[in-house]
């Protein structure tokens, strides 16, 4: 009987190869796959996050949590019917900066979320193209300078000319960005971490 709980354990310790190996023997098994996501993967992404939130625990441990629990996840991808939402996500036009945009892009795959994750230096344009892609739910735009993150007024206004303000939720978020300027520029939402983005795009999801 595989022991799901390791599963757990590992993705919250960040270890690739014992979740990939219990993630094997789980499919051999026939055990469902939308149940090891829900109630161990995710769940471990939860923890983990919460414990980045309140410092026990540290950006290389997001990121190997988050590398675990991809390798799993790729496992079972062929086996699950859904997601908890689709997301773009990507570093505006001028700004190279992609570490913060990675992590949270990581944070939101391993709690379940769809996300493409277009880079950096994008354009409002590019946003526009894959919002129409790829039917996006939520857009997710990083900035780190002062001077960059003018220009996510300028993708929001690009999306309305689009015509597609209505049929997705905006996210913003980096070191100079703050409530108020994502209420300035008609955001849905902002974070000021990885935890807080997954919180915040799950909410804009059970929002619809």
């Amino acid at each position: 009987m595989t022991d799901l709980n390791v599963l757990y354990e590992s993705i919250l310790g960040g270890k690739l190869e014992p979740a990939v190996a219990i993630t094997e023997e789980a499919i051999v098994e026939g055990l469902d796959p939308q149940m090891i996501i829900n109630d161990y993967m995710i769940k471990a992404m939860e923890e983990v996050g919460a414990r980045f939130e309140c410092g026990k625990a540290y950006v290389p441990n997001l990121l190997m949590s988050a590398r675990a629990m991809k390798g799993s996840l790729d496992l079972l991808q062929g086996d699950i019917s859904c997601s908890k939402g689709k997301v773009i996500i990507g570093t505006v036009q001028g700004d190279l900066h992609d570490i913060g945009k990675n992590i949270v892009a990581s944070m939101l795959e391993g709690c379940g979320f769809e996300v493409i994750n277009l880079g950096v230096d994008v354009s409002g344009e590019k946003f526009v193209e894959a919002i129409k892609e790829h039917h996006a739910d939520i857009v997710c735009m990083s900035a780190l300078l002062t001077t960059t993150m003018s220009y996510m007024k300028d993708v929001v206004v690009a999306i309305e000319a689009a015509g597609l303000r209505d049929k997705v939720k905006i996210m913003v978020g980096g070191a100079p960005v703050t409530q108020s300027f994502a209420t300035k520029i008609g955001a849905n939402g902002f974070s000021e971490n990885a935890n807080k983005a997954v919180q915040k795009a799950k909410e804009l999801m059970d929002a619809n």
